[in-house]
């Protein structure tokens, strides 16, 4: 007889606690009016990726359909679906990807677009950079210490083939460094360039393929490095070492925006909101990445203020950079 009432106990118990679960989720859903799902399409982290589709239908009861991959399988996806769109939300690694885009994107003005960082949405709020990272110089302690180098420094002897960078025909924000120091530097970008191609340089592939060179110690230096992933891999004990050369960098808005042809839109307009929201800016900063919000601060990382950059022309990037990439292709494919 006892073991029946413990039974029935145990039963009841998890009933109830199945009801409040439930109740929990229904009450969210009451509170936002939201149901349904929203799909997504974003590049790494992947991490951060989970932690906010996660957070998100917490809050909401909506379900988060994502595709994660780099900005190229992205762009090369959304292009697949032009004929019949499935994409809600899309999230790139590139600002000029972005724009390239903004005709397909919904002009929304999204919660807390005021704390935004300047310039980091476009005039008709359809691109919200709502993460930047920044590009950077990695290299492993073991084998220099220290490291002070200027950009056009690699290219001369004593970093013969020490030297390697992400392929910027997979990642967005190498491509947009090149652009960018064409764009400010001319034909001493080019130089530049070229000088580290008759030094070594190495195209191990996209930027986690070019970081793990320079971790085991096959490279040397990582440049052009998108400097969220060193961060990361410095606060695990990997002996890296990361600074933002003299010469300036390019910081480098993620955009994120809903399209035009959303079939979820209140969904894709909350999630929007949701990426600025004080929660999901704290996930960007655990993620080592730039706040898109002025008042959010990273501690962890150096942050917009604290990052010397270029003065460069995203209008003039975007333009040029299809023909700057085939003039680096030929650098780096000629004997």
């Amino acid at each position: 007889m006892k073991k029946r009432m413990t039974l029935i106990m145990l039963l009841v118990v998890m009933g109830a606690l199945s009801a409040f679960a439930q109740g929990t989720i229904e009450q969210s859903k009451n509170q936002t009016g939201l149901s349904g799902s929203v799909v997504v399409y974003c590049p790494s982290p992947n991490t951060l990726a989970n932690k906010i589709a996660s957070g998100f239908e917490t809050k909401t009861g909506v379900k988060v359909e994502m595709f994660q991959g780099t900005t190229g399988k992205i762009n090369a996806r959304l292009e697949a679906e032009k004929a019949n769109p499935v994409a809600d939300v899309v999230i790139l690694a590139s600002w000029p990807d972005g724009m390239k885009l903004v005709d397909q994107a919904l002009s929304y003005d999204a919660k807390d677009v005021a704390k935004m960082q300047k310039n980091w949405v476009d005039p008709e709020h359809k691109l919200y950079g709502y993460s930047a990272s920044a590009i950077g110089v990695i290299y492993n302690t073991t084998i220099y210490p220290t490291l002070s180098a200027d950009w056009k420094d690699f290219g001369k002897a004593q970093y013969k083939d020490a030297i390697c960078m992400p392929d910027p025909l997979s990642s967005g924000s190498c491509k947009d460094f090149i652009t960018g120091l064409v764009n400010v530097y001319g034909d001493e970008g080019w130089q530049t360039l070229s000088s580290w191609k008759a030094n070594g340089l190495m195209i191990p592939g996209a930027n986690s393929a070019a970081l793990e060179a320079v971790m085991t110690g096959s490279k040397g230096i990582l440049l052009a490095a998108v400097d969220y992933n060193g961060y990361a891999a410095i606060a695990k004990g990997e002996p890296l070492g990361l600074y933002y050369p003299e010469g300036g960098t390019v910081i480098n808005p993620r955009p994120a925006f809903i399209m035009k042809t959303s079939k979820n839109l209140d969904n894709a307009k909350a999630f929007m909101d949701y990426l600025l929201s004080d929660e999901a800016q704290q996930m960007i900063c655990d993620a080592y990445l730039l706040p898109g919000r002025t008042d959010i601060k990273a501690t962890n990382r150096a942050n917009v203020s604290d990052i010397k950059t270029v003065d460069y022309d995203w209008d003039w990037m975007l333009a040029n950079s299809s023909s700057v990439l085939d003039q680096y292709s030929k650098i780096m494919e000629a004997k």
